[in-house]
C-alpha cells in the first residue's frame, strides 16, 4: 500500500514539479478553496490556536489571518513540490539572504552553528544556504515520515541544494561524528513545535501560554560548544522570500538552562504577531499547555 500511494503521487508531484510558478499559483488556489471552504482541513485547530494566541484581534480580524494562513499553506505545499525541479538561479531569485556576509564569519570562526527555526514563511527553501557557504555544510534535522518512499523523497528534494539530513534519533552521535572529523556546519532545529508528552522537560511561554518547548538545540549547542542563530525567515512576496540571521550574543554555555529557547520563542513571537498569516497554525502548538491547576500547584 505504502507504494502504491507513492506511484499514484509521484507522477502528480513531478508534473507539478515542471509547471511554471504562474501556473503553480493557480493550482494553489484552487488547491486553498478545496482544502478551506470545502474540506474545512484542521479548521477548528486553527480557529483554537488564532484565539489563543491573537486575542487582541476581533473575530473579523482573526478570520482574515485565517484565510491568509491557509493561502500560504497551500504555497508552500507547491513551493515544497517545485523544488523536486528548481534551478539553482530561481531558488537565488526566490530565496535570499540579507547577511550572508554572518553565516561567512562564523565559518571563518570554525565553530559549528545551531541554526534554531519556527514554521514561519518558507523554512523548506532555507536548506539553499548551501549554494552560498564556503567550507561549512548546511544539515537538517528532520522527522522520519512512516511512508519509506514519501520519507525517501523528501530527502531527496531537502538534499536538492546539498543538504545534509539527520534523522531525530541519530541526531547526538551524528552531531558528535562530525564534532571529531572536523566537519562544520549550520544545524537547523525547526523548535517551535509541541513535544511528545512523554519528552516534555520544560514549559515555557509563548502568546502567554505556558507550553512545553523543544530544548534540543539548546541542550546539544551547549554540550558541544556550537553557537546559535534564529533564522528570521520573511515572506517578502508571494514565491519570494528572504532570510535574516540573528545571532545569540555570546556562547550559549554563558546562560543559565532554557534561557536561550525562551528567546527563540520571543523572536519568533514578535514575528508572528507582525504578519501572523505566515505561520503554521494548523499544527497543535498548544495541544500540552498547561492548566491553571497545574500552574498554581
Amino acid at each position: 500500500m505504502q507504494f502504491l500511494a507513492y506511484a499514484l503521487a509521484y507522477p502528480i508531484l513531478r508534473f507539478i514539479s515542471i509547471l511554471p510558478f504562474r501556473a503553480l499559483y493557480f493550482l494553489s488556489d484552487c488547491t486553498y478553496i478545496l482544502l478551506y471552504r470545502i474540506i474545512g482541513y484542521r479548521k477548528s485547530t486553527v480557529r483554537k490556536n488564532l484565539a489563543l494566541a491573537l486575542p487582541h484581534l476581533s473575530d473579523k480580524e482573526r478570520r482574515e489571518v485565517e484565510k491568509k494562513s491557509y493561502k500560504h499553506f497551500c504555497d508552500t505545499f507547491f513551493e515544497m513540490a517545485k523544488s523536486l525541479s528548481i534551478s539553482d538561479k530561481q531558488i537565488r531569485q526566490r530565496f535570499q539572504f540579507t547577511n550572508m556576509d554572518l553565516a561567512h564569519e562564523y565559518e571563518n570562526k570554525g565553530k559549528s552553528v545551531v541554526l534554531l527555526v519556527g514554521h514561519y514563511g518558507s523554512y523548506e527553501w532555507l536548506l539553499s544556504m548551501n549554494l552560498y557557504f564556503h567550507t561549512f555544510k548546511g544539515i537538517g534535522i528532520y522527522k522520519a515520515i512512516r511512508n519509506k518512499y514519501f520519507n525517501e523523497l523528501v530527502k531527496r528534494i531537502r538534499r536538492r541544494f546539498g543538504a545534509e539530513l539527520i534523522g531525530t534519533k541519530s541526531i547526538i552521535p551524528a552531531m558528535r561524528k562530525n564534532a571529531r572529523e572536523g566537519i562544520k556546519g549550520f544545524y537547523g532545529f525547526i523548535s517551535d513545535q509541541s513535544p511528545k508528552s512523554q519528552s516534555i522537560i520544560y514549559y515555557g511561554k509563548f502568546f502567554g501560554v505556558e507550553v512545553p518547548m523543544q530544548v534540543g538545540g539548546e541542550i546539544l549547542a551547549k554540550k558541544l560548544d556550537m553557537n546559535v542563530m534564529f533564522a528570521r525567515v520573511e515572506k517578502v512576496s508571494r514565491g519570494h522570500y528572504q532570510c535574516t540571521f540573528v545571532p545569540l550574543d555570546g556562547s550559549p554555555k554563558e546562560y543559565p538552562n532554557f534561557t536561550v529557547t525562551d528567546w527563540f520563542m520571543n523572536l519568533l513571537e514578535e514575528q508572528i504577531i507582525q504578519k501572523p498569516e505566515y505561520y503554521l497554525w494548523t499544527h497543535k502548538r498548544f495541544k500540552h499547555r498547561k492548566k491553571e491547576s497545574d500552574i498554581t500547584a
